[in-house]
């Protein structure tokens, strides 16, 4: 793994830091059109299926998420440290979370978004809070997750965002999204990601990354994102029943792979200072 800066360290220790922060205001405006333009095209989606949300002030899934929040923050000193001598970092957890950011920075677009969720989807073993924590419901940090390679599907999800938002993803393309399967009525975590305008769904039961246009097979419940925990706001969904425990799933293993796009161009190894400008943005 190449070497990161001790400035490596201290974005990365800024991006962790603003998971909870506010988000920018409003980035989607349309831009206006130029006199004699056909026609504006379409306005990105805001949000994973079209849908706004509202802000949840309290309630357990807020609580949850505050607690990872708090996990995740204290994990970012040993990740930094990581960042600024390797070769003396005693966490594999940490090296194996690096490695994985590394490789993903190292791609753009889809690619990028494939690298990580394949890497998380292999590198842990789908199991039940029950029985590895013996609770009903525990959100994990990245690293604990690592460490113990195993979690369920918001031990993925939390995971594959922290990593993606370290490999450069902005913050406003990434949503952590809980939705309820309508055939079991069971609840899941996945991550949104959105590449080129488009959200995409990435799941820890598949290699595939889908469009999240699958309101046939799940409802979509609650999205969390830089601003913190919120409720998908429409009027069919407006009666939802609380969350519920997640059931892990076994990874789709006979699923192919989908290769997403090539290495970005130019070289293959990003330099430190590509990665900690990818950081900070």
């Amino acid at each position: 793994m190449s070497a990161f800066t001790r400035a490596g360290a201290l974005a990365i220790i800024c991006i962790f830091s603003m998971l909870g922060a506010k988000a920018h205001a409003a980035a989607y405006a349309l831009r206006e059109s130029p006199i004699g333009a056909e026609e504006a095209p379409a306005p990105t989606p805001a949000e994973p299926f079209g849908l706004s949300t509202s802000a949840l002030t309290d309630g357990p899934l807020r609580a949850k998420w505050l607690a990872a929040e708090r996990a995740i923050a204290a994990e970012a000193d040993m990740i930094a440290g990581c960042i600024g001598d390797p070769e003396h970092c005693t966490s594999r957890p940490a090296l194996r979370f690096l490695e994985i950011v590394q490789a993903g920075a190292t791609r753009e677009g889809l690619a990028r978004l494939g690298e990580i969720n394949r890497a998380f989807n292999l590198a842990i073993r789908p199991v039940s809070d029950r029985a590895q924590y013996g609770i009903e419901d525990y959100w994990s940090s990245p690293l604990a997750t690592l460490a113990a390679g195993a979690g369920d599907c918001e031990d993925y999800a939390i995971a594959k965002m922290v990593a993606l938002r370290a490999a450069g993803v902005a913050a406003d393309d990434l949503r952590l999204v809980i939705i309820r399967e309508t055939a079991t009525g069971d609840d899941h975590a996945v991550v949104a990601a959105r590449s080129d305008g488009r959200w995409r769904v990435l799941d820890n039961r598949t290699f595939l990354m889908i469009e999240d246009n699958g309101f046939g097979k799940y409802r979509p419940l609650f999205a969390i994102d830089a601003e913190g925990a919120k409720r998908f706001e429409q009027p069919m969904f407006a009666n939802t029943a609380p969350i519920t425990q997640s059931r892990p799933a076994e990874i789709g293993t006979h699923d192919p792979v989908i290769d997403a796009g090539t290495p970005a161009t130019g070289s293959t190894a990003v330099t430190s200072d590509d990665f900690c400008a990818n950081l900070v943005l």
